[in-house]
């Protein structure tokens, strides 16, 4: 096996120092965190393990998704769903499975919910959109999609993204939300593990119908990185944020409104092999969330939750730390609502998905 490049034992060495810095996690009602509790109960859980939720801001209210059921790549994994209309979270419910228009039931992945703030299907209303992934594992899965009307009440119009020649199945946004570009098509960060893990980009016009590929943008060969988030800044440069199997954080830039992208490289922050999340904040700052953590360290892998903020996308400053125990707590989605507060949801020890609100104000 090659040696990884010096650059990575570098960032790596001083990820690990950083992490033993970190703090405890904050409580609520001091500094930024104005809430954290369960979307449900360990004691009333709908699936035994749940895991990559999703949450989106809606007109009636946050809608917060997952995929659960007996362990994860089991056949009954579909995709669970949960409303919050300013009374607490609702009752969850199973919204999807691997079994519909298939020849026999597969388990679903990596749900991630969209709304679009201009586009417009033909048959009126501005949907609500739910990605997910159905197959026997993350190298054999393809893309589908369905719509709400009605703030994820019902959903209807199901259907597999397709194919391309570039990276074979479409898979929408892979982990994390995707964008909204300023002629109104929709740019969604995306990955493969089939050749190598590989990020790419896939981008509709028309909610779906279409689609046009750009990427992989690297070759996987010195990161293997996928699951990227997508930052935008002032000046109209777009950055992606990735998980690699490096031990870093990976990041690539574009100047030209995603249209082409440069070298993957390593950011200074750690990451063990997780899923992170980040948005751009409405005051021009960058926020991450990720585990702070290596493989190695201590804490280790999944055992630590943090978030991070940055001015320039190159220098980020760790700013809380949401766990920090034995167990998973991982997979984080991240949005800024329209009050400006911040929404994070994570798994939470595989057995519940975890809702925390943040003072964006006081970070």
């Amino acid at each position: 096996m090659k040696p990884f490049p010096m650059v990575i034992f570098l960032c790596l060495s001083a990820a690990i120092v950083q992490a033993d810095e970190i703090l405890q996690p904050d409580k609520i009602g001091s500094g930024a965190l104005l809430d954290s509790s369960l979307i449900y109960s360990l004691k009333n859980r709908p699936t035994p393990q749940c895991h990559a939720s999703t949450i989106v801001e809606t007109e009636s209210g946050l809608v917060a998704a997952w995929f659960g059921g007996k362990y994860e790549k089991n056949a009954d994994v579909g995709i669970w769903l949960s409303r919050n209309t300013g009374k607490g979270w609702g009752k969850p419910f199973k919204v999807a499975s691997g079994a519909e228009g298939e020849a026999r039931e597969y388990p679903c992945w990596n749900p991630v919910l969209f709304k679009s703030g201009g586009l417009v299907e033909t048959d009126g209303g501005n949907p609500l959109i739910l990605f997910y992934k159905v197959g026997p594992s993350p190298s054999r899965w393809w893309g589908v999609m369905m719509s709400s009307y009605d703030g994820g009440i019902t959903w209807q119009n199901r259907k597999k993204l397709g194919k391309d020649p570039k990276i074979g199945h479409l898979l929408g946004p892979v982990k994390n939300k995707p964008i909204q570009l300023k002629d109104g098509s929709i740019l969604c960060g995306s990955s493969s593990e089939h050749n190598g893990w590989r990020v790419h980009f896939e981008r509709t016009r028309d909610l779906g119908k279409t689609w046009e590929v750009v990427g992989p943008v690297h070759s996987g060969k010195v990161f293997g990185a996928i699951q990227p988030s997508i930052l935008e800044y002032r000046d109209g440069k777009m950055q992606i944020l990735c998980r690699s199997r490096q031990g870093v954080i990976t990041q690539s830039w574009s100047e030209d409104g995603g249209q082409s992208w440069g070298p993957m490289t390593a950011t200074n922050l750690p990451n063990p092999n997780a899923g992170t999340d980040a948005v751009s904040l409405m005051d021009g700052r960058q926020l991450l969330v990720y585990n702070h953590t290596t493989r190695s360290s201590r804490p280790a892998g999944r055992e630590m939750l943090n978030v991070a903020v940055s001015k320039d996308g190159k220098k980020w400053n760790p700013v809380m730390t949401l766990e920090r125990e034995s167990g998973e707590f991982s997979y984080p989605a991240v949005i800024q609502g329209s009050d400006g507060k911040i929404h994070i949801t994570y798994t939470y020890l595989r057995r519940s998905i975890k809702h925390v609100i943040v003072d964006a104000d006081k970070l």
